[in-house]
């Protein structure tokens, strides 16, 4: 192999360690997707649904008219019907969760592409998000394609915002910082509650603006989150990876070394994947790796011996 393949090949194993590691995030989250179908969830879905109907039913035997009767049991119906709904959207969720989580190799995530495809229907928004998943590993651009299959203003507006951020993120792995950037702009967090969800939106939404001109804001969405806090401890990765960006692009560089550190305690590889494969030219423009955050991401993998030191001399 020549010296000149030697640090493209590094760059191939950076953006692949990049897209690894994504997956593994992916897939942690999965995993720590409550069960709504676990006996305790259903106990209390039977518990709520149960009293409010003794409550409402009650209120109708109170006034004894036929009217509050009438209304009663509409409102049953519609209870009863948006259980059902749930429940089995419930069940199709996680039998799409059980067919990715048993992928191990790369057979058994061809086995479990054929199944999703066999499965379940052209558009089931559960089965379309785990086919993404298991495809950003080897080819992001059939992941994004996947995801773009989705109709943003047929689904529910938090479903939807999710969406965005997959896509957002895929954009910002291929460097398509604009399109990232336009799909953030999207994203209402207003609508998440859960804690989790709001801080993996945020990630994304927070490297889309550190990377178009607004690192400023970004910073101040970013640190919002208290790494400190053991709700977004599998998050840290997503979050410290916005937060480089956005100190480096807001000139706050202390901040983006310790940031750095903090990634590199976690996983070498996530440094790696600020480095790309060629040297900056003079003027670089504003949308890529910042120089300072490359640079100093240079320096942790070159000193941890990852790389040998003679290719300091030969990138570019």
């Amino acid at each position: 192999m020549s010296s000149d393949d030697k640090p493209k090949k590094k760059g191939k194993h950076a953006a692949q360690a990049a897209r690894d590691d994504l997956v593994r995030q992916q897939r942690e989250r999965l995993d720590k997707l409550p069960d709504p179908l676990s006996p305790a969830n259903l106990k209390k879905l039977l518990l709520r649904v149960g009293l409010g109907g003794l409550v409402l039913w009650a209120i109708a035997v109170a006034i004894g008219h036929w009217v509050a009767y009438a209304i009663s049991g509409a409102l049953t119906v519609v209870v009863t019907g948006v259980v059902l709904w749930g429940l089995r959207f419930a069940k199709k969720s996680r039998a799409v969760t059980d067919i990715v989580k048993g992928v191990g190799d790369e057979a058994s995530r061809k086995q479990a592409l054929e199944k999703l495809d066999k499965d379940f229907k052209k558009g089931d928004t559960s089965a379309t998000f785990a086919k993404a998943q298991l495809e950003m590993q080897q080819d992001p651009r059939a992941a994004l394609a996947t995801l773009e299959t989705l109709n943003l203003a047929s689904m529910m507006a938090p479903v939807a915002d999710e969406t965005r951020s997959q896509r957002a993120m895929l954009h910002l792995m291929l460097g398509e910082i604009d399109k990232a950037r336009a799909l953030a702009d999207g994203i209402d967090l207003s609508r998440h509650k859960d804690a989790r969800i709001r801080a993996t939106l945020a990630a994304v939404i927070g490297e889309a603006w550190a990377r178009t001109g607004q690192a400023t804001r970004a910073v101040e969405l970013l640190v919002k989150f208290d790494l400190a806090d053991a709700e977004y401890k599998d998050l840290a990765p997503q979050l410290l990876r916005a937060l480089a960006f956005a100190y480096a692009y807001a000139d706050q560089l202390k901040s983006m070394r310790e940031v750095l550190k903090k990634l590199t305690a976690i996983n070498l590889q996530l440094v790696m994947s600020f480095i790309t494969k060629k040297k900056h030219p003079a003027g670089v423009p504003p949308r890529g790796v910042h120089p300072a955050l490359e640079q100093e991401a240079f320096k942790i993998v070159m000193k941890s011996g990852a790389i040998p030191r003679k290719m300091q001399i030969q990138r570019g």
